[in-house]
């Protein structure tokens, strides 16, 4: 005898995954921003791989590189079994409220729908916003996917502004991840790629039919030996 679900079976639903990533001058310096580029691009396989295990979760992602200015790097969202990264390269300052915007705007419904699943932003910076970020945060917030989002935020080097990265955050649950060389980096990317990933993309987060206020997506905290299980070198430091 077929089991009748309540409200019907789940099919599959968008899970949009967004790269917002600094692309500033500063990004250059000591081989940071080729460490982004090769941590994005190594991470694909393993999210090919959260996906093909949650077949209910359709992962679409694409990205957002702000400098002077911002751009959709990636702007029609991909599926993640052809997505392929394209280099980013550094110039100009730190418009990360322009960033926000655009972010925003690909949040509001349309073209979001209420099928979607909890979208997945991951905010990774070097250094400190050069615009007016406030206002257009707050903005991005006001957005029910907005605020509904599993929202990430890595501080590359000693000099991320972590303070912009939590207001970003705005769950204190969450951590600011914080990479201080190329091999945490790549770690970190791996994590959010895969761990938050999943949790999004469970039938946890697929309960809810319309868009509620917050995220229901429990994120695993990363454990306290994550680091022990990596053969990550703290010799070189950002």
């Amino acid at each position: 005898m077929d089991i009748v679900r309540p409200g019907g079976e789940l099919s599959t639903r968008p899970l949009h995954f967004i790269w917002i990533a600094d692309c500033s001058t500063s990004m250059k310096n000591n081989g940071k921003m080729d460490a982004l580029n090769q941590s994005i691009r190594s991470a694909i396989p393993h999210m090919i791989r959260v996906a093909e295990e949650n077949p209910n979760a359709d992962v679409l992602v694409r990205a957002i590189s702000f400098a002077s200015g911002a751009n959709w790097h990636i702007e029609e969202p991909v599926h993640i079994d052809d997505f392929r990264w394209k280099d980013l390269e550094p110039h100009g300052v730190t418009d990360m409220g322009k960033a926000f915007t655009l972010l925003s705007d690909a949040l509001k419904m349309p073209p979001m729908t209420d099928r979607a699943l909890p979208p997945v932003l991951v905010l990774v910076t070097d250094g400190q916003p050069t615009d007016d970020y406030k206002a257009a945060l707050k903005e991005l917030l006001r957005q029910p996917w907005g605020r509904k989002a599993v929202r990430l935020g890595i501080g590359i080097g000693k000099s991320a502004n972590e303070r912009v990265l939590r207001e970003f955050i705005d769950n204190d649950d969450l951590k600011v991840l914080q990479a201080d060389n190329a091999e945490e980096l790549v770690e970190y990317i791996k994590w959010v790629s895969t761990v938050v990933l999943k949790a999004a993309s469970s039938p946890a987060s697929q309960t809810e039919e319309s868009v509620s206020p917050a995220s229901n997506v429990i994120i695993p905290e990363i454990p306290d030996d994550f680091w022990e299980s990596t053969d990550v070198s703290v010799a070189d430091v950002w």
